[in-house]
């Protein structure tokens, strides 16, 4: 069982640039697919990016071009560096974790989650 823990939101203003983090605790999330969601108050869940666990790369048309998804060589901690901040950006940012055989963008999919890590951009 991968145990999920995020790290980095914060306030920041509209144009700055952050990273949030996920450690996966006790074990690796090899054979994983991962991915980050957010959610802003009174929305539903949303996928913003998500690493297959062959290393493929998904982005909600959202995000692309501002937010980079990335994990470490020991397949321990996965980031997502945004860039270009918005106010619209503001949600808690969720990790998640998934072994199913193909990737999904659909959170009812993900068996793991982390207790998720508030983003504030302030204009």
């Amino acid at each position: 069982q991968v145990q999920l823990v995020e790290s980095g939101g914060g306030l920041v203003l509209a144009g700055d640039s952050l990273r949030v983090s996920c450690a996966a605790s006790g074990r690796s999330f090899s054979g994983y697919h991962m991915a980050w969601f957010r959610q802003a108050p009174g929305k539903e869940r949303e996928f913003v990016a998500g690493i297959g666990w062959l290393g493929s790369l998904y982005y909600a048309d959202s995000v692309k071009g501002r937010f980079t998804i990335s994990r470490d060589g020991a397949r321990i901690t996965v980031y997502l560096q945004m860039n270009s901040l918005k106010p619209e950006d503001t949600a808690v940012y969720y990790c998640a974790a998934d072994r199913r055989q193909s990737f999904s963008t659909r959170a009812n999919t993900y068996d793991y989650w982390g207790q998720g890590t508030q983003v504030t951009v302030s204009s």
